[in-house]
């Protein structure tokens, strides 16, 4: 895990990912997180959180203001399945590097005939976050949380926050331990050349 320095509220993580703004301790900093991350942010302990132009919200723009790589991101990416009028969703957290294995890997494993990215709107209304800062921690309880490997092992990782306006730095190991979170091979696959990055 990437330890983190307090220094009086500031917090520096260890390896000085964006580091040219200040981190604060994400529990301590409920305005700065969405309503429905605010009561669940004690389930991530390594969490720091810091505040961005919301321009820069998507992953790509917020890598290129900077200057770090898109390996530092994970994508939370809601999935939506349907068998016999049920509807079911994932979410499936994988590093900004690849993308989410729906057709094969998830609509397998979610066993339904058929799945999908869920749409804009539905993902914001159902997640009570904003598109762009959509993150594991404080989605419906009856969905699930599936990892990639890569991002379990990672020693810390940017994700969202529920609000545009600012990002988490948490560790594959707290992401994990959240409830219903399971380490699930192959549900991210690296992107094709000129593949578009989706929002964070």
């Amino acid at each position: 895990m990437r330890s983190s320095l307090v220094y009086g509220t500031t917090v520096a993580t260890v390896g000085h990912m964006y580091d040219s703004v200040e981190h604060l301790p994400a529990a301590d900093h409920p305005e700065l997180l969405a309503a429905t991350v605010t009561g669940r942010a004690a389930e991530l302990p390594s969490a720091v959180v810091f505040s961005i132009d919301p321009e820069i919200a998507d992953t790509g723009a917020l890598c290129e203001a900077f200057g770090e790589g898109l390996e530092t991101c994970a994508n939370c990416v809601i999935v939506k399945g349907k068998r016999g009028g049920v509807e079911k969703y994932v979410a499936c957290l994988v590093l900004a590097t690849t993308r989410v294995d729906v057709n094969k890997v998830v609509r397998k494993k979610l066993d339904v005939r058929k799945a999908s990215f869920a749409l804009m709107d539905e993902a914001v209304s159902m997640s009570g976050m904003e598109y762009g800062g959509i993150t594991p921690v404080g989605l419906p309880a009856e969905w699930p949380i599936w990892i990639d490997p890569r991002v379990a092992e990672a020693e810390a990782l940017c994700i969202g926050s529920g609000l545009r306006s600012s990002k988490l730095i948490v560790s594959g190991a707290d992401l994990v331990s959240l409830p219903g979170a399971e380490v699930v091979e192959g549900v991210g696959e690296l992107r094709s050349a000129g593949v578009d990055v989706p929002p964070l």
